[in-house]
């Protein structure tokens, strides 16, 4: 094997593999802990130091990864296309 190839082809399969790894991820795990509350709901507030419902995850304690976020935005725009071009063989 040539090893300018084998030079190319590594990074290519890496990042590939680290993708479709990625991809699984977000089908099957689509919700991550809150960063800001560590999956709690709620955090410290800075004055008092009493407790407040987390306003990046509204207390449930986790949000949506940024991959299912793109998936689903992708998923919307393919619906809307496919019934947009149906309305238009209607008219």
């Amino acid at each position: 094997m040539d090893p300018l190839t084998t030079i190319i082809t590594t990074p290519a399969l890496l990042i590939t593999a680290i993708t479709v790894g990625y991809l699984l991820t977000c089908a099957i795990w689509p919700f991550k802990r809150c960063r800001k509350c560590r999956g709690a709901g709620r955090h410290r507030s800075p004055v008092m130091r009493a407790y407040r419902t987390c306003g990046h995850c509204r207390g449930d304690g986790y949000r949506l990864r940024i991959g299912r976020h793109v998936w689903n935005a992708l998923t919307r725009n393919g619906r809307a296309r496919r019934a947009n071009r149906k309305n238009r063989k209607d008219l």
